[in-house]
């Protein structure tokens, strides 16, 4: 892994520990966040731009590179402004956290290629195959940390580089992750963070380097690659043209962050074992740290944004972008009227039964990963009756979720010990309905952390520290992260143990044999379609 970036913890100029403004940048998924932190967590200010995501045939979901690009530039933009005219020099470092699994191959100058392959992706059933087949499934799961699914990026380029546009292999294109492409564009180095890296599939996690094993299977040399970089590191200061385009000082200290869900563990003041974060976002994922290496199929294993150390998480796919298929793809609502029917329906929920009147929900809408890891996995709803309405399917989703996440920590807690409380953020977590459906279902108090972009907050996080706002990272997550509402386990504990014991657990193994043959069922259908529309 690279030295060249250094962190300034020394370097503090005339400010005292604590003083001076960072740059949080989050890349997600559906929008950037710009958010301008101080010393103690607050928001300063803000911007935000969003990001399309296309669906141009089942399984795809991709998106434009070059919106990352252009959305960090209007969404800085507009934090910069709000700070004030001549503010912008207040500020001390920025740093990045983005999208996981996501990755764009890009000609040696940057330019993409191909529209950007997202985590959801899952067109590379059979390269998850070939994979196992080459090295196997322990080895895979031993280098990576991850069981092998068509979750990592590994497998996603293989399908892209074989079968999607096998023409893109003999361009030796460069692969980049979010982070990537984002720190090229404003430093003119080409690094990402390890804990960027990581999801990517491509790195050996005990070396803590990208894996040579691995890169021969993709067919990948270091050279198209970007250099690693420890998460707190500065990878380079901001480019004139850049600095200009943002509105910031050049120079500015560029600071290698992590990905989404290890910046958010950070976010929530996470920082030991006994408590896990939950952030419930499109996907809904949780995490507890680890000091030591360790692997199991009821997690996947990442590098920490915490220095030397590893996150033991789990991920459900189908998080709030379940909520956002009932609105859209079942109730046909456009994408401007997501919120407002979304707050109506909790509203309605409120007053349903626990158990949504019978109706239970398995939430795998997008495949199950742990602790199952089945790509062919869909979703379920059970206990239909003429009586059910939208708000039921509401309340079921938010309660399956819960059950899931229950499932999720159980395992966790097995393999690594007990989990005291559930640290929770995101966009999820305003909803006081849901936190109490989580305390009531995994019998755990649920907190809710003090900043809702905790991604953000954290990336802001190392940069305070690289700056030398704070002497260690410890001293700056104790600084700037909070705590706020706590929703206790209540009365309706008991009728959800029930429905999860006996009901919710033995669901998905019951079925899973049918979904599978549905699965191949549904790919023949296509096959036969396609095959027609050839003909």
């Amino acid at each position: 892994m690279s030295g060249e970036g250094k962190r300034r913890h020394g370097d503090r100029g005339d400010a005292g520990q604590g003083e001076g403004l960072v740059l949080g940048i989050d890349c997600s998924t559906t929008a950037c966040k710009a958010i301008v932190w101080d010393g103690r967590g607050r928001v300063v200010s803000e911007g935000r731009a969003s990001i399309g995501l296309t669906n141009p045939e089942p399984d795809a979901w991709e998106q434009d590179a070059e919106r990352w690009w252009e959305a960090t530039l209007e969404a800085t933009r507009q934090a910069v402004e709000r700070l004030g005219e001549g503010n912008a020099w207040r500020v001390r470092a920025m740093g990045i956290t983005h999208q996981r699994e996501t990755f764009v191959v890009t000609d040696a100058e940057g330019k993409p290629l191909h529209p950007a392959l997202v985590w959801m992706d899952a067109r590379c059933r059979p390269e998850v195959a070939e994979a196992i087949a080459a090295l196997g499934e322990t080895r895979l799961h031993t280098v990576t940390g991850k069981p092998p699914c068509t979750t990592p990026s590994l497998y996603k380029l293989l399908f892209l580089l074989r079968r999607g546009a096998p023409s893109l292999g003999a361009q030796r294109p460069r692969v980049l992750d979010v982070h990537a492409l984002l720190s090229w564009r404003l430093t003119g180095r080409l690094a990402t963070s390890l804990a960027s890296a990581d999801p990517l599939g491509l790195v050996d996690m005990e070396a803590r380097d990208f894996s040579p094993e691995i890169l021969a299977l993709a067919g990948l040399s270091r050279a198209q690659l970007p250099v690693l970089c420890a998460p707190g590191e500065v990878i380079g200061g901001l480019m004139e043209a850049a600095a200009g385009a943002l509105g910031l000082p050049a120079g500015l200290p560029v600071v290698a962050g992590a990905g989404d869900g290890q910046a958010a563990a950070l976010g929530a003041g996470l920082s030991g074992p006994g408590a896990a974060y939950l952030n419930l976002g499109t996907a809904i994922v949780s995490g507890v740290v680890s000091s030591a290496y360790r692997i199991d199929r009821a997690f996947r294993t990442m590098v920490a944004a915490t220095p030397g150390a590893y996150l033991l998480e789990t991920d459900l796919k189908g998080g709030t972008f379940t909520l956002t298929w009932l609105v859209e793809r079942l109730l046909g609502r456009s994408a401007s009227e997501v919120g407002g029917t979304l707050s109506a329906l909790e509203q309605v929920a409120r007053g349903l039964p626990p158990g949504a009147d019978g109706l239970l929900l398995v939430p795998y809408w997008n495949g199950v990963m742990n602790p199952y890891w089945d790509d062919d996995a869909s979703g379920v709803m059970v206990g239909w009756h003429g009586a059910h309405a939208p708000a039921h399917v509401y309340r079921a989703t938010l309660e399956g979720i819960a059950m899931e996440q229950r499932l999720h920590t159980e395992a966790v807690e097995a393999a690594s010990g007990p989990i005291g409380e559930l640290l929770v953020m995101g966009g999820g977590s305003r909803s006081d309905l849901w936190c109490q459906i989580l305390a009531d279902v995994t019998g755990k108090p649920v907190v809710r952390t003090g900043a809702t972009e905790a991604s953000s907050l954290g990336a802001g996080m190392l940069a305070a520290w690289a700056s030398g706002m704070f002497p260690d990272l410890g001293a700056a997550v104790g600084a700037m992260s909070a705590r706020g509402a706590t929703f206790s386990p209540g009365a309706q504990q008991g009728i959800y143990d029930r429905l999860y014991r006996e009901v919710y657990a033995g669901l998905y193994p019951a079925l899973a044999g049918s979904l599978k043959r549905l699965a191949a069922l549904r790919a023949e259908a296509r096959g036969g379609l396609a095959g027609k529309a050839v003909r």
